[in-house]
């Protein structure tokens, strides 16, 4: 199922519009109230700034959970870089058949790791999720053949090796479907049309008919957008790019002497 978080300037485009027709609400109950005669409570000048104080304090904590979000996808890719690249140098500690075989497995494995990142549509990425899963199969074979054929504390630390590179590709996953809850953004979209509301009400006469009311639907909806941006892996313009994986199989990608594993 899509998620609206994906898509940041529909995010956006949805709040303007929204808070703005908010507002828009709040200057017409404003004004009929005015037509009857009535007029606004004498706290409402502060539930209003309490309002927009709890607006303001909700925008910045969901910025912040998505910021951090953000910074575990980023140092993920780091960790599985160099998981990836220990346990490229540890697969020289088997034989010399098995560590030729690991390190093209190893290559293989880094390749379908990069276009993940790059991937355009959730059918390409399931089918490198797949093979990916199947190069996971083939490596941890490899790894065990070298340590019944030759058991020794070598063998074992590159197998240990390959269990932190299996390890860092769960985390890194776990990182990418860790994102802001539902009842966050509703919590904050609720509070967002409220005070929108509020503010139209609060306004009055020729404020109440000018772009002065589109401001804060504008500068909320502009908060939104850096948020969605943000906690989103795949939409929007702010991704973490796989420059640690490109720069590593930059690094081991195979020479014209190096020879083909049996």
């Amino acid at each position: 199922m899509p998620n609206l978080t994906d898509y940041p300037w529909l995010v956006f485009g949805l709040a303007l519009v929204m808070l703005w027709l908010c507002a828009q609400l709040g200057a017409l109950l404003r004004r009929r109230q005015e037509a009857h005669g009535q007029r606004a409570p004498e706290t409402f000048t502060i539930v209003l700034t309490a309002s927009l104080t709890l607006l303001g304090l909700i925008i910045g904590f969901t910025f912040s959970m998505a910021v951090s979000r953000y910074d575990m996808r980023k140092n993920y890719e780091v960790e599985e870089a160099n998981a990836i690249g220990t346990q490229y140098l540890r697969a020289g500690l088997l034989s010399p058949g098995d560590a030729a075989m690991m390190r093209t497995l190893l290559r293989s494995y880094l390749d379908q790791r990069i276009l993940l990142y790059h991937s355009p549509d959730e059918h390409s990425r399931e089918q490198i999720r797949q093979r990916t899963t199947q190069l996971q199969r083939q490596l941890w074979s490899t790894a065990q053949r070298a340590a019944i054929t030759q058991p020794s504390a070598l063998t074992a630390l590159a197998a240990a090796g390959l269990n932190d590179v299996l390890n860092s590709q769960r985390y890194t996953q776990a990182a990418w479907w860790n994102r802001i809850p539902a009842a966050a953004w509703l919590l904050m979209w609720l509070i967002a049309l409220l005070c929108n509301v509020m503010v139209g009400y609060a306004a009055s006469g020729a404020t109440a008919r000018s772009l002065l009311l589109l401001l804060l639907p504008l500068l909320v909806s502009t908060a939104f957008l850096l948020i969605a941006e943000m906690d989103s892996p795949r939409g929007g313009v702010i991704r973490v790019r796989a420059q640690n994986l490109v720069s590593l199989s930059e690094q081991i990608a195979p020479s014209a002497a190096e020879p083909s594993p049996p």
